[in-house]
């Protein structure tokens, strides 16, 4: 797929859900909530600023983000569902926490 955001749009894929509760109920398609954790897989060139210098985004590519329940706009390209949406839209960037010996 060839598909690049423009100015601080970011395209992004839904991570997978879980379709179990911790108990082990499976939860059908229609019932379960759509998560609210993606992968960033292209990112846009940025905003300008007031003086028009162009402001790099802070997330990028491969980044694991946490966005707002009903943030972006979900589009559907080579039959899979994506999400485009501004950076604004992102709440945070999530890393791994490596334990320190």
């Amino acid at each position: 797929m060839n598909f690049k955001p423009l100015h601080d749009r970011v395209l992004v894929k839904r991570v997978a859900s879980d379709e179990k509760t911790a108990g082990g109920i499976i939860i059908p398609d229609t019932a379960q909530e759509k998560p609210m954790e993606g992968e960033v897989l292209e990112v846009g060139s940025g905003s300008r600023n007031e003086n028009g210098k162009l402001e790099p985004l802070d997330v990028k590519k491969g980044d694991k983000i946490l966005f707002g329940k009903w943030s972006g706009t979900e589009v559907k390209m080579n039959g899979e569902e994506y999400l485009i949406m501004k950076e604004s839209d992102i709440m945070g960037i999530i890393t791994s926490s490596k334990k320190k010996k």
